[in-house]
């Protein structure tokens, strides 16, 4: 494991001397916040050693090395997904990257859909916590002593500290931010009304199919977590009407200006601080 990440970093720092102090997770149709990095390289995911493309329409599936607001960073246009079959290591693997490339922390964003019956779409939702209901953990197997311990502490795998800047940069900008817990499943398919409905009582504001083995890979490796939901839609039952993905990308063209301006924000304060 530790060759396999370590040779593809070193492919990557073939095509950048960069070395990025902030990591991003673009989620589905949320790539248009590299429109406004100064890129110094841009590798589709399928030329990294080790890496996976992504087969999802909105995941452009490429690492950005550049500068955001003067912040160096590496950002992933995109991601794969466990429904897409690969396994969970698969999955991981590009947040590992990020954290053998030397981030500091890592910002995850997704589309996701709202189950808090006060939200609605175009919302954009500060994670507090996540509930890992994908079916397995993706630290499953041997641990990689040199990646992190054996038994991870999750309770502040998003630290309250990082959601109180964001909240501050979200009123200088005008944006209301909600805050709630995000539930993961493994997809593909969107979660029945019966499922939301019990979703709800375990304390679910949110649902996706993303995002949790990233954060996941992340705390293993000590580095912090922001993470940023879109509410694209209401999850199945609570409107009556199907769900699409259609939908997801119509909601996040529709906010993609807010949410940019508040991921931008974010980097540059990481830069001042």
């Amino acid at each position: 494991m530790l060759e396999a990440l370590d040779t593809a970093v070193s492919y990557i720092r073939s095509k950048s001397s960069l070395a990025p102090q902030t990591g991003v997770i673009l989620g589905s149709g949320l790539g248009n916040v590299v429109d406004a990095v100064e890129t110094d390289a841009s590798i589709p995911y399928g030329e990294i050693p080790g890496a996976r493309a992504s087969t999802v329409l909105g995941h452009q599936g490429r690492l950005i090395l550049g500068r955001a607001n003067g912040v160096p960073v590496a950002i992933m246009q995109g991601r794969v997904h466990f429904y897409e079959g690969y396994e969970m290591g698969e999955v991981m693997f590009l947040a590992r990257v990020l954290g053998r490339l030397g981030i500091k922390r890592l910002v995850v964003t997704n589309a996701a859909g709202g189950i808090n019956t006060s939200y609605v779409p175009g919302d954009l939702m500060l994670i507090s916590d996540h509930i890992n209901f994908m079916g397995v953990n993706p630290l499953r197997g041997p641990n990689v002593d040199d990646l992190g311990v054996r038994f991870p502490d999750m309770s502040e795998a998003y630290p309250e500290s990082l959601r109180n800047m964001a909240k501050e940069v979200a009123a200088g900008l005008g944006l209301s931010l909600k805050e709630g817990v995000y539930l993961a499943l493994s997809g593909p398919t969107y979660e029945t009304p019966a499922e939301i409905r019990a979703f709800r009582v375990l304390g679910a504001d949110a649902v996706g199919m993303s995002t949790v083995p990233e954060v996941i890979a992340a705390s293993h490796m000590q580095i912090p977590v922001l993470g940023i939901s879109c509410i694209t839609n209401m999850a199945a039952g609570i409107l009556k009407q199907k769900l699409t993905h259609q939908e997801v990308m119509d909601t996040t063209a529709r906010v993609q200006q807010q949410f940019t301006a508040l991921v931008l924000g974010i980097l540059a304060r990481f830069g001042a601080s």
